[in-house]
């Protein structure tokens, strides 16, 4: 402080100025958070808009994927009821490892079903199916002078058969369940399988076949009463078929191949006729495929495929 400063006190219109500076000052900052908040506002009200998009459109999404249903097939000849209740159905098959992930929703609904029986039943690496295999026309293995990997002799002559294409349902002709199952699924709608690649026989193209059946009972002896809301056929791609043909004992078959696209049950129409979302290392298919669908179902139809 200076001599030349007045040191007597500051007067009302001091305080005046003081208190309207203040003032001033509050009410800048009072615009400055109003200002703030709008903004706050305005990005909580895009952010919404976002959400709210983004939402519609996932709804609209799952919409139009959960109102597929998924094409029904015939059963097939050789459908044995679900007698073997297991996950594993491999019974020491040979052949490419397969996974098969598979989750079911009530179409209409979108909602997981749960506790539903699904069965699945396939031909091995060379066309067999087990309890037919008087029936069903696998190409064989080769003679064991043969190349490794060169396939032999001629395709079987007469006519295709009805394994999984059409026919009425046969009588199994043996007492071999293998590469056959069914479970039920969890609280999510999902089944896990482990089985092999299946192979091919003369008239259709590679698949598993399956069923699911609802309002039936648990019990000791398999799963009992209820209906099939779902007969259908899970169908590969001819890129993972062409490598699996690479592979023992796959390669080994004599049987004409019928491709995807020549197929005479399945529809063309991808996930929605049974076409299955495949995983593998193309490099070497050898070590496993893990495959994987949803099936948008009808539980309160019978679609038993017969």
């Amino acid at each position: 402080m200076t001599g030349n400063e007045s040191t007597k006190p500051e007067g009302p219109q001091h305080k005046r100025n003081m208190t309207r500076r203040k003032v001033v000052v509050a009410g800048g900052a009072a615009v400055v958070a109003v200002g703030g908040a709008g903004a706050l506002a305005m990005t909580a009200s895009a952010d919404e808009a976002a959400d709210t998009a983004a939402a519609s459109a996932s709804a609209s999404s799952t919409a139009e994927t959960c109102y597929k249903l998924t094409s029904e097939t015939t059963e097939g000849p050789y459908y044995i009821d679900a007698d073997k209740l297991r996950q594993d159905i491999t019974e020491d098959n040979e052949g490419i490892p397969l996974t098969l992930q598979l989750k079911v929703i009530d179409a209409e609904t979108c909602k997981p079903l749960a506790n539903a029986a699904v069965d699945v039943w396939h031909c091995d690496a060379l066309g067999l199916y087990s309890g037919y295999e008087s029936f069903s026309q696998g190409g064989g293995t080769a003679p064991t002078d043969a190349p490794t990997g060169t396939p032999t002799g001629e395709p079987p002559t007469g006519e295709p058969p009805a394994g999984g294409g059409g026919g009425g349902h046969e009588e199994p002709t043996s007492d071999t369940r293998y590469l056959r199952g069914t479970w039920k699924t969890d609280k999510k709608g999902c089944v896990t399988f482990t089985s092999v690649f299946p192979g091919w026989y003369q008239g259709r193209t590679v698949h598993i076949h399956t069923k699911v059946h609802v309002d039936g009972e648990w019990t000791d002896a398999g799963y009992e009463g209820g209906h099939a809301c779902h007969t259908g056929q899970f169908f590969f791609d001819e890129e993972s078929v062409l490598l699996s043909a690479e592979v023992e004992p796959y390669s080994t078959s004599t049987t004409t191949r019928t491709t995807l696209t020549e197929d005479t049950i399945y529809d063309q129409s991808g996930t929605t006729g049974g076409l299955l979302k495949l995983k593998y290392n193309k490099k070497n298919i050898a070590k496993g495929v893990t495959a994987s669908i949803t099936m948008g179902v009808s539980p309160d139809e019978t679609n038993d495929g017969t």
